[in-house]
């Protein structure tokens, strides 16, 4: 038996093979709702303003998300006094998600919302840090990270309980408030996220590239599930027509393309690279890759959701659009914008992992660029059908160029996965 087998009779450790658990799954709910509250936040305040701060509270629930995703990594979530604390960490995380529309501007009565925020993101970041040093604490490497880890933690606490204690009587303009906050929630995240790449990958541990692998895959499924679930609410309230029909058509052709874009070939390939790296080398790809790189690919999916349920509010309310009315401004940005942001993302992360460029999602992502003044003259729901079309292409385009390379990889990884040969018809 190992060192690190022995480590703990209440922690169970995580090791090469091991696979997501139900926990785990369980835990990504909250994040589901934490993600349907920021598509909420940027819809009742669609400015570049309100944009830009829905845009820093999805920086900062990823960035939690991510601290636990590296510490179920190293020991099993649904084990010993992990599970318990995990429960805590849902319960605190939840109060987070629900405090989101107050996190930059306090609401009348009540608690003050951005204190309460702050006060319980602390809570799941000082949470995770001892949870993981516990865990680690026959590991000196992993150890030592953890412990530089809290700098950078504490220095962004501290910046944001600083702007959420700035009082609202601050300025006769309360928007200088609001600005500042954002300032300082911008400083907050640019030294939680630079400091954690600052301090290096040395002694950071991947134990198992399975789990690390489908533990992001499992996530970038929840935001598409957000977006499914803006189509949806876009529409609760309103008579079911052909319009909405069709607009649900294309809004699930557009997600099932961003799916098979990351799901087909994509997340098989970088679970492989990623098994092959060991030490320092593996811990850097899965921070890189994953860590930083998965996020554009979440923060377009979620601008994603903000267009389409813009787009479902056109084509479904006759009373204030017509079916004729274009989708202007931002709106139609963050429709194409959201896909533009992901497949960067996606650019990005096969670049860090296998050192080559996709070109036919360059071009589809040039092609949107291009696109996106002509979409802004099109009725709203062909705005939509011309982004499924070029999705929809893209994925074709792959399918075609790449067929044999990709039935060999998936043929191998089916094989390995236990499933059978594929039916000739």
């Amino acid at each position: 038996m190992t060192d690190r087998t022995r480590r703990t009779p209440r922690m169970r450790v995580m090791t090469e093979g091991s696979t997501v658990t139900s926990l785990e799954l369980f835990f990504d709910l909250v994040f589901v709702y934490a993600l349907t509250q920021v598509t909420a936040l940027m819809a009742g305040d669609l400015t570049w303003s309100g944009l830009g701060r829905g845009l820093l509270v999805l920086a900062l629930l990823w960035w939690s998300w991510c601290c636990y995703a590296w510490l179920g990594n190293t020991v099993r979530a649904d084990e010993g006094v992990v599970r318990v604390v995990l429960f805590a960490v849902m319960a605190t995380m939840f109060v987070v998600a629900v405090t989101i529309p107050e996190a930059f501007v306090d609401l009348r009565g009540g608690l003050p919302g951005p204190v309460v925020f702050a006060a319980c993101y602390l809570v799941v970041r000082v949470l995770h840090l001892v949870l993981y040093r516990h865990a680690a604490r026959d590991d000196e490497g992993l150890r030592r990270q953890v412990a530089r880890a809290t700098w950078p933690m504490l220095g962004g606490a501290t910046l944001l309980f600083t702007a959420a204690l700035l009082p609202q009587q601050l300025s006769d303009d309360p928007r200088r408030v609001v600005a500042l906050r954002t300032l300082l929630w911008v400083l907050a995240l640019a030294i939680d996220y630079g400091g954690i790449m600052a301090i290096g990958a040395r002694g950071w541990r991947i134990f198992s590239a399975a789990h690390w692998t489908e533990r992001h895959g499992l996530i970038i499924i929840v935001a598409l599930g957000e977006s499914l679930v803006a189509i949806g609410v876009g529409v609760t309230a309103l008579p079911i027509s052909w319009p909405i029909i069709v607009a649900s058509f294309l809004g699930v052709a557009v997600a099932a393309a961003l799916w098979w874009a990351y799901f087909d070939v994509v997340a098989i390939a970088a679970e492989r690279v990623l098994a092959r790296a060991e030490g320092a080398e593996r811990a850097a790809l899965g921070r890189d890759s994953y860590t930083y790189l998965h996020l554009p690919m979440v923060a377009g999916i979620i601008l994603l959701a903000l267009g389409f349920k813009k787009v479902l509010a056109y084509v479904g309310d006759g009373t204030h659009h017509t079916l004729a009315d274009p989708l202007h401004g931002l709106g139609l940005l963050a429709l194409y914008g959201g896909v533009i942001l992901y497949l960067l993302g996606h650019l990005g992360f096969r670049l860090r992992n296998m050192g080559s460029v996709n070109w036919p999602r360059v071009a589809a992502m040039v092609l949107l660029v291009v696109l996106l003044p002509v979409a802004d003259h099109l009725p709203a729901l062909a705005a939509l059908g011309l982004l499924a079309l070029v999705c929809v292409g893209m994925v074709g385009t792959e399918v075609v160029l790449f067929g044999a390379a990709r039935r060999a990889l998936r043929e191998e990884f089916l094989a390995e996965h236990g499933a059978g040969p594929a039916h000739p018809g």
